[in-house]
């Protein structure tokens, strides 16, 4: 099977989110080749280099979204559109950006402008600095000054309009590029059995036109919620009015694709929360959550607790997950209170931050860190997969965690979660594993069994190893590439032939 995967500011960059996963995933799916379509975010991950690629990636194709738009994308985008061409080109526009200001469900809107403005990059070879025009500030301008526009689109000036229109062209840039297809016979995109997306953002772009064009199913993960993220960690300085319009493009954006995928793989029930609430349907989400390499706290957690108490010194608590909180120090408190000789061990702190009594640094937590801990506090970021509960669980620890994020899904009944922040209650629960350690190796033990069983590297990727076949199998398939004289005829997931545009190098 061939593999389109296609990321974001990820792999195979070296600097890049989710590029470890993305590795692991196709050194693990060796039968398979894969063609990397990848968006780079910044020149300096650019220069920052790619990681070492194993044999089944048979190419990488790569494009920025960043900078201004390159010349080869252009096309006659870049000032010769004909009359016809400029009235699809503001027609479209028009809807998607109609679609943006409007309030209420505008999905099907939102659609007919995607694919009218993809159709038509299509058949021009581009439109990236049809984006940028004065056709595009004047449709923007029109949908924001609508009866009905939503308020905060309403006050948008000629400075945020120019903001916007340089920031849609940049996201919808894969519309652009010649990633689908060449008369010369490069298939691109239309060469692929599965286009695998990391993100629901503008990586999956080039996933639902190759759907549209060529029929090729469509596979999202996220273990991360990119929505999620443009919310709290959008591009700062921005004025209400050009938030209101980017945060609405990406919500249709991430509804649309969510819409078209045939298989979405949330990595936890928070992610798929938020999946469902854009439309997402439960019939196609499953849950595939993501691997951690246990092999690392394999000696850990085999040894045996009974064979001596982990920490001679007295009782140690490990804080893993990142810097510790005000109310963290204040749980430490009222913990040494109840037990005066217990010590804690926390990650995540300035090297020069003063520390209170009994209080250890860490740089980062390892193996030998989860081993020498009687128990571990986690308190993971309150989005995303809690790595650092998984690492404790594969080291037999028994974890207190509160009740954030997805902790209860990963702990399963084989920790204590707390409600968060409460101190007193976190150490109230830290002295119930301190005072019982059998209940505390109990628990350890039964938390290493839940981790090998769901969170290994190897879980991970036989589940979507299996999830290739699946897809595959429910396509289409067509004989219509001319096969090698002593070899099998190679089979794609199709549309029918008219769905194909003329320039994809079909035979």
């Amino acid at each position: 099977m061939r593999v389109g995967l296609l990321t974001e500011g990820g792999y195979p960059y070296a600097a890049g989110e989710g590029g470890e996963w993305c590795d692991r995933l196709v050194r693990g799916l060796a039968r398979h080749e894969f063609e990397v379509y990848a968006l780079s975010r910044s020149a300096r991950q650019e220069e920052g280099g790619w990681y070492a690629l194993p044999g089944n990636v048979r190419r990488i194709r790569a494009a920025p979204l960043w900078g201004g738009p390159a010349g080869s994308a252009q096309g006659r985008a870049g000032g010769t559109y004909g009359r016809r061409e400029r009235q699809r080109f503001t027609g479209h526009f028009g809807d998607l950006a109609a679609a943006l200001t409007t309030p209420g469900d505008q999905a099907y809107r939102f659609a007919e402008g995607l694919y009218g403005l993809a159709d038509l990059a299509r058949d021009e070879g581009g439109l990236a600095c049809a984006l940028r025009s004065e056709a595009a500030l004047r449709a923007l301008e029109a949908a924001c000054r609508a009866p009905g526009a939503h308020p905060g689109a309403y006050g948008a000036r000629v400075a945020d309009l120019l903001v916007v229109s340089g920031l849609l062209e940049r996201a919808l840039r894969p519309l652009s590029l010649d990633w689908y297809g060449a008369p010369d016979g490069d298939l691109g995109l239309a060469g692929v059995d599965l286009c695998h997306a990391a993100s629901a953002g503008p990586a999956a772009l080039p996933g639902l036109l190759a759907q549209r064009f060529f029929g090729t199913p469509l596979l999202v993960t996220e273990y991360g919620v990119r929505l999620r993220e443009h919310y709290l960690a959008g591009p700062a300085g921005l004025s209400l009015s050009v938030r209101t319009l980017l945060s609405a493009f990406h919500r249709l954006l991430a509804g649309e694709i969510y819409a078209r995928a045939a298989l979405i793989t949330p990595g936890d029930a928070q992610v798929r929360r938020w999946q469902e609430r854009c439309g997402a349907d439960r019939a196609r989400l499953r849950t595939v959550p993501p691997g951690v390499d246990a092999g690392l706290y394999e000696a850990v957690g085999e040894a045996c607790p009974e064979d001596g108490p982990a920490t001679p010194g007295g009782p140690l608590l490990l804080l893993a997950g990142g810097p510790p909180e005000p109310w963290l120090w204040e749980a430490f408190t009222v913990l040494r209170m109840a037990e005066p000789g217990v010590r804690l061990a926390v990650t995540g702190t300035a090297p020069d931050a003063p520390l209170p009594e009994g209080v250890a640094r860490v740089a980062a937590c390892g193996p030998d860190d989860y081993a020498a801990a009687d128990a571990v506090v986690v308190c993971a970021p309150g989005d995303g997969f809690p790595v650092p509960l998984a690492e404790a669980m594969f080291c037999g620890r028994a974890a207190v965690a509160p009740d954030t994020a997805a902790v209860r899904e990963v702990l399963g009944g084989t920790g204590l979660v707390v409600p968060p922040r409460d101190p007193h209650a976190l150490a109230e629960a830290c002295l119930t594993l301190l005072r019982d350690p059998g209940y505390g190796r109990r628990l350890g033990t039964a938390a290493r069994a839940r981790a090998l069983e769901l969170f290994t590297v190897e879980q991970n990727i036989a589940s979507f190893g299996a999830i290739y076949l699946e897809l595959l199998s429910r396509a289409p398939v067509r004989h219509d590439l001319a096969p090698p004289l002593d070899g099998p005829v190679r089979t794609l997931a199709a549309a029918p032939r008219s769905a194909s545009p003329t320039w994809a190098g079909r035979r």
